[in-house]
C-alpha cells in the first residue's frame, strides 16, 4: 500500500500558512510532507518564496510527520557543504524524520549569484560530486575535498543525526533516472511514468522508494477552480527543458501566455468530483510509486483537506 503525503508550496504561501497547512495535513490523515525549495516563485501571481530551512525548523515543532525537500539544488546558489549542515540539523530537529530531496535545479533560482547556467549533463556531474561531499560530511568527520566543481577544506559537522540523512534524487528522463539509481537512496519524479520507474529500478535502484507528486485544485465550482489553476500554475504545462532555463518569474509569465485554460483543465484535477482526484492519484499507484504527494492550488486549503479526509483518502486506502 502506498503512502499519501501533502506537498507544501513555498511559492504560494507564507511561512505561517505553510505550518498551518502541515497541521491540517496531519489531521486529515496525510502521512508525510514534501516542501519546495525556491528562491523565486515561478510567477508573481504565486507571490511567495520563504527560506525553506527556516520553515522546516518550524515544522519540526508543529507536526509529527516526516519532511522532505522537493527538491533542493545543492549546486550553485548554496554550496553542498552548507546544504549538508542544513540537512543534518533538520534531521536532528525532526528526530530522524527527514529526507533530503535533491535535483539539478532551475536557472530561475540558481543563476541569482551571476554564475553561468551549465548544460544538463554538467549539472548531473555537479550533483554527483555534491552528494559525495554531503555524504562525507554526514559522517561527522573532518572533511576536505578538491574536485572538479567544488572545494571543501577542513569542514566538520558537529550536529549530526544518529543515521545519515537519506538522499533522494529527482529525475525526469532516462539518463537522470540512471544517475538517481546510482547515487540516490530513492527517486523523485512528477509524472506517473512506469517506464521511468522501471529504468530506475533496473539501473540499480532496486526496491528503493519511488515518490511522485501532483497538483490539484479542489473547489465546488469547477470552472473557477480551472481558472485558479491556470492563473497560478500555467507554468506546469510548459514543455521540455524550458522550465530549467528561463531565468526570471517574468519570463515564465511570458511563456505561460501560450498555455490555455483547456490545457490546464486536461492536466490538473479540478473541482469536487472525487473520481477525478482518485483517478489521477491511481495513475501513480499503477506505475509503481511508493508515495504520492498532493498539492492544493490556491487559498482554499481547509476545504481541500476536508474533501480528501472524507472522500478521497478513505477510498484510496479501502
Amino acid at each position: 500500500m502506498a503512502d499519501f503525503g501533502y506537498f507544501l508550496s513555498c511559492e504560494e504561501h507564507t511561512p505561517t500558512q505553510l505550518v498551518e497547512q502541515a497541521r491540517m495535513a496531519e489531521q486529515a490523515g496525510f502521512e508525510t510532507l514534501w516542501i519546495s525549495d525556491h528562491y523565486h516563485p515561478w510567477n508573481d501571481q504565486q507571490g511567495q518564496s520563504p527560506f525553506v530551512w527556516s520553515v522546516i525548523g518550524a515544522l519540526s515543532q508543529a507536526v509529527s510527520l516526516p519532511v522532505e525537500t522537493a527538491v533542493t539544488c545543492p549546486l550553485m546558489r548554496t554550496h553542498p557543504a552548507v546544504i549538508a549542515q542544513a540537512a543534518a540539523t533538520s534531521a536532528v530537529q525532526l528526530g530522524g524524520r527527514f529526507r533530503l530531496g535533491v535535483g539539478t535545479g532551475e536557472a530561475l533560482n540558481e543563476h541569482i549569484l551571476g554564475s553561468p547556467w551549465p548544460e544538463a549533463p554538467v549539472r548531473l556531474e555537479m550533483l554527483e560530486e555534491a552528494l559525495q561531499i554531503i555524504r562525507k560530511l554526514f559522517t561527522g568527520e573532518q572533511t576536505s575535498h578538491h574536485g572538479r566543481h567544488y572545494t571543501v577544506e577542513n569542514a566538520r559537522l558537529y550536529t549530526v543525526p544518529d543515521e545519515p540523512v537519506p538522499i533522494d534524487v529527482s529525475a525526469f528522463g532516462p539518463q537522470a533516472a540512471e544517475v538517481a539509481a546510482r547515487i540516490g537512496d530513492g527517486l523523485i519524479t512528477m509524472m506517473p511514468d512506469p517506464a521511468l520507474v522501471q529504468r530506475f529500478r533496473h539501473s540499480g535502484g532496486g526496491t528503493a522508494p519511488v515518490q511522485g507528486g501532483l497538483k490539484v485544485c479542489w473547489g465546488a465550482d469547477r470552472p473557477e477552480a480551472v481558472r485558479t489553476a491556470h492563473r497560478l500554475w500555467a507554468n506546469e504545462q510548459l514543455p521540455g527543458e524550458l522550465p530549467q532555463i528561463l531565468p526570471t518569474p517574468r519570463h515564465f509569465e511570458q511563456a505561460s501566455e501560450l498555455v490555455t485554460e483547456d490545457q490546464v483543465a486536461a492536466a490538473v484535477p479540478c473541482g469536487d468530483d472525487p473520481d477525478a482526484h482518485i483517478e489521477a492519484l491511481s495513475a501513480y499507484l499503477d506505475a509503481g510509486f511508493d508515495t504520492v504527494y498532493v498539492n492544493q492550488i490556491g487559498q482554499d486549503q481547509q476545504g481541500f483537506f476536508d474533501f480528501y479526509r472524507t472522500k478521497v483518502l478513505p477510498r484510496l486506502r479501502g
